[in-house]
């Protein structure tokens, strides 16, 4: 375009993290951070529990903004079916977020309560990470027929997958925790540990890379 003075400006086109993407980014990160073995060892378990108490409180904080502050408004009729399942996405994912809430919440007081019994900490329990593969499997959806969202960078196929395969990821994570009666002892130790690391990257990195036009 041209200015008064025949000056012509160019312009160009400014992309930043959404808003909901910094509280996921820096939930995410608690929970890397939490789940690592050095950190656990170094900190013990009662600030363990804390890292991640903070990282689900964030994660919660970020989808109240992705599903009642960015623009997204409950289904009704004449809603686009992308609109409808992007909108379900955002709120099953909540709902996921508060489970976790309450899940870490309950490792924390354990923690403080008898660090000794505590053993390995918080791992995602079955009721979140239920919510976060039923969310993942609605955003594919939506995400599938994405021009016709509320926002065009509302879903990417990037951001949809990477959560997905984190949601994977935590919900092995459960399964690996389970507590086999018989014996005592996990599922797969390895699956509790790994499966809460590989999904809190994937999580990192799908909110690093959700970017909107500014």
């Amino acid at each position: 375009m041209s200015d008064g003075g025949g000056t012509d400006t160019i312009t160009t086109s400014r992309r930043r993290l959404r808003r909901e993407a910094w509280g996921f980014a820096v939930g995410s990160l608690c929970f890397l951070v939490g789940a690592l073995p050095p950190y656990a060892d170094t900190v013990g378990p009662v600030a363990v529990g804390t890292t991640f108490v903070v990282g689900s409180v964030f994660f919660t904080a970020a989808a109240v903004v992705q599903l009642s502050l960015s623009g997204r408004r409950p289904p009704r009729a004449g809603t686009h079916p992308a609109d409808r399942w992007d909108w379900w996405a955002a709120a099953v994912q909540l709902v996921g977020t508060v489970c976790f809430n309450v899940s870490t919440g309950a490792a924390l007081a354990a923690a403080v309560t008898d660090p000794e019994l505590l053993g390995a900490g918080w791992r995602p329990d079955a009721y979140g990470s239920v919510a976060f593969l039923v969310s993942s499997a609605f955003a594919i959806v939506a995400t599938r027929d994405r021009g016709h969202l509320w926002d065009l960078d509302a879903r990417t196929w990037h951001g949809t997958w990477l959560n997905a395969v984190g949601s994977v990821a935590f919900g092995a994570s459960a399964v690996g925790a389970y507590v086999e009666p018989s014996t005592g002892a996990y599922l797969s130790a390895w699956w509790d540990q790994a499966g809460t690391l590989l999904g809190a990257a994937c999580f990192l990195a799908a909110a690093l890379l959700s970017r909107r036009a500014a």
